[in-house]
């Protein structure tokens, strides 16, 4: 009777702790944000300052952010709840973070990328350089990671992913249409025919070359963020950091920064599509099963090109409203070029003695595509044609409509949030007392201090937002380049262009996500090549950037405007 009854016990303790871990599956999100502000207590209960009470909303923050337990521009609201109320800042210091030029810059850069992508004008773009490129597999892999990778420079580096994978869908069901490779294995590992109904994605398995397709396009839309200013929320969150930090600095120019990303940029891409098509298409293999797998003859370029032009043809010819968003983009280009181009002055120096930044130049184009119209019908105005005279005023180039339902309006807030946390940190003083318990870490060589914090950046970003990885790596090392007196450049790009570095899981970056659905590509596979293309991208900056950025900036110097006073 009694080891009956304690059989009973046992029975009934399985079965809450069974009952009491489903719970915490189902509700750890909330668990979370209710005991971690808890368990943070004692970082300030101990040591009531400012500066410690700052590091438990940066902690408390950086934990709301890695684990993603609120949305993440919910998180990012924080500071304005508790810096007031904790004593670090007051409301009106601290709401007014959450626009600042960068943020004034991201929102026309994001506006003139939704007009291009509104016309389409960016799909005729791709569909022509990959034809040009040509369309063996290969080339074809070149040539859509190329333009992924053009594309993703101007605008988001998930619109990019989402513009193309489409397109290699369609390109790679054709060629299977004509028994031309396959997209799905036809046999399963142990060599049986796999008969799996098409609905049925959980089941099937992707080639190694449709695998190749699809990853190389996600990271090349991470890669292309990294060639201008503009191409991702992490460079923008650099620039806004910097520039908080070290508000007397020359700040983060469009032109330097191109000039120095877009070599880098290129040398990891293609360096990149070397390392895939030698992992995934036999390349440097000849006599492998993948690189015979990949002869597709003649007649597969053929079908290709033949999809290709059939999917121009589709799009028609290219109308005035395409040819002026056309314009309206190259005008931005070179008003952020030509705004201090170092050589010659610049045209907001000849205009006006005010510091005029990237921000105006992106919504000068803006207030462009508001008022021209989309459609020339106007001109037939007073035509003795009546068929031909408007009935109606023609739309402008973009619409607020348009604009509202495309905007990202949260990773405003995620911006914010970060430059609200710089802010506060340098007020309480925070961030010069986390610098001062990393003086062993900044008498290291600037050198592996560098590599360092590249690292660590590129590692956490593997589980985390990259803009909110870089919110949390950014003004520690703002701080500690003034205690170390290193030029705040030098250590502060690198890591940012590291978090960008989101290669390994499908929840790094969303890129990764778009590329790996569609596909139904395994985790597994995506960590055993993201690792190779973490490294390249790791040995490319740390190679070049230490020695190129001084063609740049004096980074060998420690710059007056970044002494502590």
């Amino acid at each position: 009777m009694a080891h009956r009854t304690l059989n009973q016990i046992v029975d009934s303790f399985r079965t809450k702790a069974a009952m009491l871990l489903r719970a915490i599956k189902i509700y750890w999100r909330t668990l979370f944000v209710l005991i971690y502000p808890l368990a943070l207590l004692p970082v300030f209960l101990t040591n009531n300052t400012s500066a410690f009470r700052c590091l438990y909303v940066v902690l408390l923050m950086a934990g709301y952010w890695v684990f993603e337990v609120l949305p993440l521009p919910v998180t990012s609201l924080i500071p304005v709840v508790l810096f007031p109320l904790m004593g670090i800042l007051g409301t009106d210091q601290t709401s007014l973070c959450y626009l600042k030029e960068t943020n004034m810059m991201f929102v026309g850069g994001l506006i003139i990328a939704i007009a291009v992508e509104h016309c389409n004008l960016h799909k005729r773009v791709a569909l022509h350089v990959i034809r040009l490129v040509g369309c063996s597999p290969r080339r074809l892999n070149i040539g859509l990671c190329s333009v992924t990778m053009f594309v993703s420079m101007w605008i988001s580096n998930t619109a990019a992913a989402a513009m193309m994978i489409p397109i290699i869908e369609a390109t790679l069901n054709a060629l299977e249409e004509q028994g031309i490779g396959e997209v799905f294995e036809k046999k399963n590992l142990e060599g049986e025919f796999i008969t799996v109904d098409n609905g049925d994605m959980e089941n099937r398995r992707p080639t190694r070359t449709t695998m190749c397709y699809f990853i190389s396009t996600a990271y090349a839309a991470s890669i292309g963020g990294m060639g201008c200013i503009i191409g991702s929320g992490t460079n923008l969150t650099f620039k806004g950091l910097y520039e908080t930090y070290f508000p007397e600095s020359p700040g983060v120019e469009f032109t330097k920064w191109m000039i120095l990303n877009v070599p880098i940029m290129l040398m990891i891409m293609y360096l990149g599509i070397i390392w895939l098509q030698f992992w995934y298409m036999g390349l440097f293999r000849p006599n492998s099963v993948d690189a015979k797998k990949i002869k597709v003859g003649s007649q597969g370029e053929a079908v290709a090109k033949k999809l290709i032009t059939h999917q121009l043809e589709q799009l028609g010819p290219m109308s005035f409203h395409e040819k002026a968003i056309g314009v309206c983009f190259l005008l931005s280009i070179i008003l952020w070029f030509f705004r201090k181009p170092q050589f010659v002055p610049g045209w907001a120096e000849l205009i006006t003695e005010h510091k005029v930044k990237d921000a105006t130049a992106a919504l000068i184009v803006v207030m462009i595509m508001f008022i021209v119209p989309s459609k020339l019908d106007f001109i037939y105005m007073f035509s003795s044609n009546e068929q031909k005279r408007p009935k109606a005023p023609s739309p402008a180039l973009i619409s607020w409509k348009i604009v509202q339902q495309k905007m990202p309006w949260g990773l405003l807030f995620l911006l914010g949030g970060g430059f609200a946390m710089a802010e506060g940190s340098k007020a309480s003083g925070m961030s010069h007392m986390i610098a001062q318990h990393l003086r062993g870490f900044t008498s290291l060589n600037k050198y592996y201090v560098m590599l360092i914090s590249g690292c660590m950046g590129s590692f956490l970003t593997q589980f985390s937002s990259n803009v909110a990885c870089a919110n949390v790596i950014l003004p520690v090392l703002a701080e500690m380049s003034v205690d170390a007196k290193i030029h705040p450049m030098y250590l502060m790009m690198p890591a940012a262009l590291c978090c960008s570095f989101s290669y390994c899981l499908p929840v790094s970056t969303p890129p990764n996500a778009i590329a790996a659905a569609p596909c139904n590509m395994p985790s597994k596979e995506m960590t055993k090549v993201g690792i190779g293309m973490t490294i390249i991208s790791l040995l490319v900056l740390f190679t070049v950037f230490p020695f190129y950025s001084r063609l740049i900036w004096d980074v060998d110097t420690f710059p007056i405007w970044a002494k502590d006073d």
